[in-house]
């Protein structure tokens, strides 16, 4: 299965966080945030990823699929 345009919107949000502390969230203002970033967040909220609808902190599960995202992130790069 191909990555569809809102997973890698649901990606882009889980690569945001801070993996170095647990105490450290996002917020996703639906005022500014783009449809597809507050539809993605509030996917990743339904997933049970994340805390809050609109971000928040990452859960156990999240934060191991955060790890991932940023793995696979930081293997692509350009060198």
């Amino acid at each position: 299965m191909p990555y569809t345009p809102e997973l890698v919107e649901e990606l882009n949000i889980l690569v945001r966080y801070n993996l170095n502390t647990t105490q450290e969230g996002i917020k996703v203002h639906k005022s500014t945030a783009t449809p597809e970033i507050v539809a993605a967040t509030e996917r990743l909220y339904n997933k049970g990823l994340i805390t809050q609808e609109d971000g928040g902190y990452l859960t156990a599960m999240g934060h191991e699929a955060a790890e991932q995202a940023q793995t696979v992130l930081n293997l692509l790069k350009p060198a």
